[in-house]
């Protein structure tokens, strides 16, 4: 059986965790602390892919990054090359549908982390960005594992989005959900029980290590 879709699924959910932690990490803190009128509409727009079609979020990041689209259009004259149907869209279309499996989680870390420690950081001499990053990102080191084990598992069984943005092309875009679905497609089910098998188990191994990483933490460690 060709595993070259759980290589490329393994892949995309890798990339798109990094740039999700990269660019949801100040997203979460703003969103934890911030005082703005715009938070709540921001929070809200974070969590719209949670409750979102999949084939709705699919098609529109298909017209914005294709050819003649306003994200596509600059890239395709720029490069050549088109985002749609490549593993660089894959990577924009996994960001945006698992975004708020990464900065919500974020978000509830720092919220807990509260504003003493902070306070007492900055009354001895540390500035905002060295109480953030020796303060608060340590003490929300929960909240980063959380975060990145989710957004890694919820890219890794897309399927909707992907498949609309991407299509299947073999060894580029088609990732494992999409391969089994072919598989199903053509009757072949021992390849698609092989497959969909890893991904259960996948899944639930990392519902149990969230689950037990959070009794520890409710519990002082013990379990």
């Amino acid at each position: 059986m060709n595993l070259t879709p759980v290589w490329i699924s393994l892949q995309l959910a890798s990339v798109t965790v990094v740039v999700l932690l990269a660019l949801g990490t100040p997203l979460a803190w703003w969103l934890a602390v911030g005082r703005s009128r715009w938070r709540v509409p921001v929070d809200a727009l974070v969590a719209l892919p949670l409750v979102l079609p999949p084939t709705v979020l699919g098609f529109y990041m298909l017209v914005l990054l294709g050819p003649q689209g306003p994200i596509g259009g600059p890239w395709f004259a720029v490069t050549g090359d088109t985002l749609t149907f490549s593993f660089i869209g894959l990577v924009m279309t996994s960001v945006l549908y698992s975004l708020p499996f990464v900065v919500q989680p974020l978000r509830d870390a720092f919220r807990a982390v509260g504003a003493g420690p902070l306070e007492a950081a900055a009354m001895l001499g540390a500035r905002p960005l060295d109480a953030f990053f020796r303060v608060a990102c340590p003490l929300a080191g929960r909240g980063f594992l959380t975060a990145a084990v989710l957004g890694f598992a919820h890219t890794l069984g897309e399927f909707g989005a992907i498949l609309m943005v991407g299509g299947s092309i073999p060894g580029e875009t088609r990732v494992v959900a999409i391969a089994i679905y072919e598989h199903v497609e053509t009757l072949d089910y021992a390849s698609a029980h092989v497959l969909s098998a890893g991904l259960l188990l996948f899944s639930f191994l990392v519902l149990l290590a969230i689950y037990t990483l959070n009794r520890r933490g409710r519990t002082g460690g013990l379990v």
